[in-house]
């Protein structure tokens, strides 16, 4: 038992959150690169608050992929994204 501000406590229990990961294409950086001859990533990894970009990604798990349906349902993200991979699993970046 551990005495933390005056009250005993038996066990400390830590809770552990899993963040769901997004995954989806940045088309505008598709036709950047062909247009304009750019190397802009176009895959975007979206973790809670946290972007990376990059040009391939690898999934070590289960993944889903999901679409938002036609032009009267919201996007999937704030960037518009309506088809994204989804996961739980741990990702790797690739390049």
């Amino acid at each position: 038992m551990v005495k933390v501000l005056g009250v005993l406590i038996k066990e400390i229990v830590q809770t552990q959150f899993i963040v769901k990961t997004k995954i989806h294409v940045n088309q505008h950086h598709v036709r950047s690169n062909k247009t304009k001859n750019t190397d802009l990533p176009v895959i975007t990894i979206k973790q809670g608050r946290k972007n990376t970009y990059c040009n391939e990604v690898e999934i070590l798990g289960p993944s889903r992929i999901v679409y938002c349906g036609n032009g009267d349902e919201k996007p999937l993200l704030s960037c518009g994204a309506r088809v994204v991979i989804e996961t739980e699993s741990e990702i790797k970046i690739i390049s």
